[in-house]
């Protein structure tokens, strides 16, 4: 038997909005037939996904629909991708609900060379990637595994050996280091010591000018530290340190890597030379170029001087008389230089001098990149620390910073070489 449905709760008219009372089957107010309002459905929400219309549900015993699997769509046609089979899907759209739980790391769509066990870990005394720290250094300064550039080691260079020091720098504007440097002690042969200084700069407009400076800074220095025990004069060892170091840069002519740099309009590698060597009571000092050497003695009311002449244009001027010496510098001829140390130089004209100085000093040894900004021998003297003869390291990073503060405009090198107090009757500089 067939049940009336059971009337709506209303509390307005749906016709004039008239408020009813309980069991009112016509409203007061206008006379609306109550019992023609239609009894609500039974609750069966369907959510409306991406556009789609919502789904009616089943009669009550009827079986859900079966949802059609959407096909595949060809590229570019940017329909889904049916889902796997057993998956959750809404009913119309094929749409997952109930994803499981994200995993906290996504697998990398690519090994780590950084952890790849295909990546053999180095062997002790080899030059690890500063980048992946696994892989390998090859000889043009790369790493093997990742292809990481590394850090050039020449760009920043400091060392220490017994009384002296040296620091070399890239400066700000240059793209690497042209210059080198070797320093080192020797055991003369009635037992005192002696200290040995080479500072080399790279000619720019010449090819490899960075292995010109460092062949010539190796030979140069390996020729004092040989030749001063065996009891050869110092100021015919240095002579002879700066022949070899011709030799050594003349060298790099011949070889294939510059044969294929080589051009019409490109020189030779070449560099400019200048050392020191101190012994207890002489300091002589050799040049070939524009690096320089300077006396500044720990005692700063005594004039401190410079102890080498440029082989330069504005050099040049000066000794003929045509320029006073700041006219020449300022010249922007003033550094095209008139001696170098390489293939298509000149006749090879080694300058050395040798001085006696009657106090304790320090020899500065250094390239242009330091004194363009502290040229004359007083202002040298300023730059130079005061403790520079005790700690020469210290002073020599005082120094490069002097260069850099100035504007760093080229390579900076320096070496320190402190002269001591000299025996009594020692004759002056």
């Amino acid at each position: 038997m067939s049940q009336m449905p059971q009337q709506a709760a209303l509390t307005n008219c749906p016709s004039c909005e008239e408020p009813l009372e309980s069991g009112d089957r016509f409203c007061g107010a206008c006379g609306y037939d109550l019992s023609a309002v239609p009894a609500p459905p039974d609750d069966h929400p369907t959510l409306a996904v991406n556009g789609s219309a919502p789904v009616s549900p089943p009669a009550a015993g009827e079986p859900w629909p079966v949802a059609h699997e959407p096909v595949a769509a060809a590229p570019g046609d940017h329909e889904p991708v049916p889902p796997p089979s057993g998956s959750p899907v809404s009913p119309a759209s094929g749409v997952r609900f109930d994803r499981p739980p994200e995993p906290d790391e996504y697998p990398l769509q690519a090994p780590d060379p950084r952890v790849t066990a295909e990546t053999p870990t180095p062997p002790e005394g080899v030059k690890v990637c500063v980048a992946c720290r696994a892989g390998r250094v090859d000889h043009d300064g790369y790493c093997e595994n990742c292809g990481h550039a590394q850090p050039r080691e020449r760009d920043h260079m400091e060392q220490e050996c017994g009384p002296m020091a040296a620091v070399s720098d890239r400066g700000l504007r240059h793209h690497r280091n042209e210059d080198a440097f070797g320093i080192g002690t020797a055991t003369l042969p009635d037992g005192s010591p002696a200290s040995v200084a080479i500072v080399c700069d790279g000619v720019s407009s010449a090819t490899r000018p960075d292995d010109a400076s460092l062949a010539a800074s190796r030979a140069a220095s390996e020729s004092l530290l040989a030749a001063l025990p065996r009891g050869t004069h110092p100021q015919q060892a240095m002579h002879d340190a700066i022949v070899a170091a011709s030799r050594a840069v003349n060298a790099l002519a011949a070889e294939p890597q510059t044969a294929r740099e080589h051009a019409p309009h490109q020189n030779a590698p070449a560099c400019t030379i200048v050392g020191a060597v101190v012994t207890s009571g002489l300091l002589i000092v050799g040049w070939v170029g524009d690096s320089r050497a300077y006396w500044v003695p720990v005692d700063r009311s005594s004039l401190p001087a410079r102890l080498t002449e440029d082989d330069s244009w504005a050099a040049q001027m000066v000794a003929a008389g045509l320029m006073n010496e700041a006219e020449a510098y300022a010249d922007e001829r003033a550094h095209a230089i008139t001696g170098w140390l390489g293939a298509d130089a000149y006749e090879l004209e080694p300058h050395t001098a040798s001085f006696k100085p009657d106090r304790p000093g320090v020899v500065v040894v250094c390239t242009d990149g330091l004194w363009n900004y502290a040229e004359a021998a007083q202002e040298m003297a300023e730059a130079v620390p005061l403790d520079a003869a005790v700690r020469p390291l210290h002073g020599a990073q005082v120094l490069v910073g002097h260069a850099l503060d100035g504007g760093g405009h080229d390579n900076v090198t320096v070496a320190l070489v402190p002269f001591p107090a000299p025996p009594q009757g020692a004759g002056s500089a």
